[in-house]
């Protein structure tokens, strides 16, 4: 494997000279993504395919993605503190707003999408508020009963969501949980959205009923079934999850943390390409994990869906990847 290969690509400048490396920092107003690698290291080279793919992605078109030959430019990793490759600083205004050390593809564009995010000002923020409300909207919709939560029923993350999910348990209530974790889009947003600053939420036909405190209340009087909706038609509401947004896979576990090898490895594919999906754990669901299987007429998970339509699990998507077909795909 030779030198440029592993660091160089297409859509990402490769810096082997300080002239160069101060020029583009001091020149970049938006967001500068500086992957610092070495030639003979692998992980620098998916790192490097990775940044390729953002880079073509219009959502980051104003931002400055370069490499950087760590080994070549010592005095700069001296200056980043860099001791190890890969590792990616974020810089915005030549200053330094984070880090990221070693290969994780799935915080990589976390971290790459909120920075590229807090930048976008004027009519284009607006714009962007506006999808998330949708995109929100979508989600409280999804489910009849829905708890917005730190982690999920079986590994609560908080002693809150630990006590709420224990209180619908022992209540007999079937709910669906999101993983406010694994989404700071939705985190922060829903704050604002409902006007509710802290998290559990708990959601009912859409509608905000309130976190741990009124739930308590509700159940003490006697209001907190009165106040939930009757079981509806299951595949009324598997549509529901399925369209709630244009990318959405059903697996086991979460991104950060997937329950099965065929989810971890889907993940990584769908990072890899860089189209932003969503994800629902079929485990904190057993109705939903058993349903969909009926209703899609697919035995097993993880199921990838694209505007509403099943596209397959792993092998299909390996096979698509194998092609070059998967990104078309995922845009519809």
């Amino acid at each position: 494997m030779s030198g440029s290969s592993a660091l160089s690509s297409c859509s990402v400048e490769l810096i082997k000279d300080q002239e160069r490396f101060d020029k583009v920092v001091a020149d970049a107003s938006n967001l500068v993504v500086i992957h610092f690698a070495a030639s003979w290291a692998e992980q620098c080279k998916h790192m490097g395919e990775i940044m390729n793919e953002l880079a073509k992605d219009p959502r980051f078109a104003n931002v400055v993605f370069i490499t950087v030959d760590a080994e070549s430019l010592a005095e700069v990793s001296f200056k980043y503190e860099i001791v190890a490759a890969p590792t990616v600083i974020f810089l915005k205004g030549g200053k330094q707003i984070d880090r990221l050390d070693g290969l994780n593809a799935a915080e990589f564009t976390a971290k790459v999408t909120k920075h590229s995010n807090k930048m976008i000002g004027g009519l284009s923020q607006a714009n962007t508020k506006q999808d998330l409300n949708e995109r929100l909207k979508k989600l409280i919709n999804s489910a009849p009963i829905l708890l917005f939560m730190k982690g999920n029923p079986d590994t609560p993350k908080c002693g809150f969501s630990r006590q709420i999910t224990q209180i619908l348990t022992e209540q007999g209530i079937k709910y669906s949980t999101f993983d406010i974790l694994e989404d700071d889009d939705v985190r922060q947003g829903l704050k604002a959205f409902s006007n509710w600053p802290t998290y559990p939420q708990l959601y009912a036909k859409g509608e905000l009923l309130g976190g741990l405190d009124i739930v308590k209340e509700m159940v003490e009087s006697g209001e907190l079934k009165e106040a939930l909706p009757k079981a509806e038609d299951l595949n009324a509401r598997l549509k529901g999850i399925i369209e709630q947004s244009p990318v959405v896979l059903f697996m086991k576990g979460s991104p950060s943390a997937p329950k099965c090898g065929f989810s971890r490895t889907t993940v990584g594919i769908l990072d890899e390409v860089g189209v932003p999906y969503t994800t629902f754990d079929i485990l904190s669901d057993d109705e939903v994990r058993q349903g969909l299987k009926v209703y899609s007429n697919w035995p097993t998970y993880p199921q990838l869906y694209v505007k509403g339509e099943l596209l397959g699990g792993l092998d299909i998507i390996k096979e698509l990847k194998e092609s070059g077909e998967l990104e078309a795909e995922l845009k519809g």
